[in-house]
């Protein structure tokens, strides 16, 4: 039984202490094989087991989850388009060589803005951060290199707002979430505590952050963003990964066009030895990849910080979610290795 196998996988990374535990979901050819949780949402101070229904935070699968549906949305509605300049929403970031960035490279991560700023280091309000961002200057080439970076994505939320003249959260869940039922699915979450899996320890809130966005970045930006900040259970993701696998469509009602779906999926980035698609990470056989060795060559998927993924294999219509806090653990880079066996392990079963 595929179950048992990876229940007893994961087992053995609780008992190394690589992560505290865990829900996954495994879903093949349109039926679940695997829903389970195991192992604790809290360790420290005080063990609580892992629910089902624990709410875990997406970090950078936030970038997937609501920031490139809302995109893709925008595209479907006539909106935008990805070779939009992004000086033509934000005039002040057109300066020091940033004229011609455009949205395509904000998604696809070849913007050559840097990879990361710590703006939570200082008082800032979003409108500067915001502003912050448009006077950085390039740390390479326009669309010639992959620079892995949050900024992109803190941008890509702005946009949307100015262009659906709503906040992101607001736009999100009016068009992505709510219609598909993910109603346990939201930045600032108001669950009760005992709901969540708690991330690292903050100095600043003396205790272990649960419900609170681990992403000091995204903290500061009001918990909302389009690179950190959501929130949500295995339930929810499901339903938004059958809506992705499925073209758009989700329980016969079509939410993003097949084209918009397919387009997302393309690799923009052969230059590279990271593949990027539009948003998702696409797999380089040729490169370390968190979906393993056996997963084919046209699978795309994202990670997140806190120990969250996604992966799909559209070869034999396969995803895997995994959902971990691996950031309350002391030994936080065990992921590293985690998520490529345990993918391993389940591909293996389907061939």
């Amino acid at each position: 039984m595929i179950k048992n196998s990876v229940l007893d996988f994961l087992e053995k990374e609780i008992e190394a202490e690589h992560i505290p535990g865990a829900v996954i979901h495994v879903f093949y050819q349109g039926e679940t094989i695997v829903q389970e949780a195991i192992g604790n949402r809290v360790v420290y101070p005080e063990k609580f087991p892992m629910q089902l229904d624990t709410i875990f935070d997406l970090a950078s699968l936030t970038k997937v989850v609501a920031a490139l549906p809302a995109i893709l949305t925008l595209i479907d509605n006539g909106e935008v388009r990805l070779d939009d300049r992004v000086a033509f929403f934000l005039p002040a970031f057109a300066v020091n060589g940033k004229e011609e960035v455009r949205l395509r490279h904000l998604l696809t991560h070849t913007s050559g803005l840097a990879a990361h700023r710590p703006f939570y280091l200082e008082t800032l309000s979003k409108t500067e951060i915001i502003e912050k961002i448009c006077q950085e200057p390039l740390q390479h080439q326009i669309g010639e290199k992959v620079i892995y970076s949050d900024l992109n994505f803190i941008l890509l939320s702005s946009i949307v707002e100015l262009v659906a003249n709503i906040s992101f959260a607001a736009f999100v869940k009016e068009k992505i979430f709510a219609p598909l039922g993910m109603h346990e699915t939201s930045f600032n979450p108001t669950f009760v505590k005992t709901r969540y899996a708690a991330t690292a320890y903050s100095e600043k809130h003396e205790t272990y952050k649960q419900g609170i966005v681990h992403d000091d970045n995204a903290e500061v930006l009001g918990g909302i963003s389009g690179h950190a900040g959501l929130f949500s259970t295995i339930k929810d993701l499901a339903a938004y990964a059958e809506m992705i696998e499925n073209d758009g469509i989700y329980q016969g009602k079509r939410m993003i066009s097949k084209a918009a779906i397919a387009l997302s999926r393309e690799n923009f980035t052969a230059f590279d030895t990271e593949y990027r698609g539009i948003g998702w990470i696409i797999k380089n056989d040729a490169d370390i990849s968190s979906c393993g060795d056996l997963f084919s060559g046209s699978s795309y998927g994202h990670t997140g910080f806190t120990g969250t993924s996604i992966w799909f294999d559209p070869e034999i219509k396969l995803h895997i979610i995994l959902l971990t806090n691996r950031v309350h653990m002391k030994n936080t880079d065990a992921i590293l290795r985690l998520r490529p066996r345990l993918h391993n392990l389940i591909r293996a079963y389907f061939s």
